[in-house]
């Protein structure tokens, strides 16, 4: 028998970079926990690791922009994963919100949300945001699956 985390990276899922803007600074992590809550009004989620680096920049600023990546983004997965915060946003094609959130230009979709609620679940913490702006445009998102990025291919 594997491990739990072994066990639940057999789900298919997208690759997201989660932004924020705290106490003058800029913070970013690679997500693969987002999902939708509702349609109306349009509300998602992601969970942040109550370990992790960023998280009382996620869990105490006032939102957060949700950046789903497009398949030729993976080294931008890669460096938010594991690069320095400062490393992180050291790339062209950043855009600031009026939410002063820093966006990816070249994402295949995004959602800037306004922090509504933080749940208290485990080992994570659960964000639910109201999306305020979004946008998306054509092109295949990026996939991740037993640790391994790529694509689906849809049938």
């Amino acid at each position: 028998m594997g491990s739990i985390k072994d066990a639940m990276s057999c789900f298919t899922t997208g690759v997201t970079v989660v932004t924020t803007h705290f106490e003058g600074q800029d913070w970013g992590m690679t997500c693969n926990s987002f999902n939708t809550v509702s349609l109306e009004p349009p509300m998602v989620l992601w969970s942040v690791n109550k370990k992790a680096h960023s998280h009382r920049a996620f869990t105490e600023s006032s939102g957060y922009l949700v950046n789903v990546l497009r398949l030729e983004q993976k080294d931008l997965a890669m460096r938010f994963a594991t690069g320095s915060q400062a490393e992180r946003f050291e790339i062209d094609h950043l855009v600031r919100q009026s939410s002063q959130r820093l966006r990816l230009d070249q994402s295949l979709a995004w959602f800037d949300c306004r922090l509504e609620r933080v749940i208290d679940v485990g080992d994570h913490h659960v964000l639910i945001g109201l999306v305020e702006r979004f946008d998306h445009h054509p092109g295949v998102g990026l996939a991740v699956a037993q640790r391994q990025m790529g694509h689906l291919s849809v049938v």
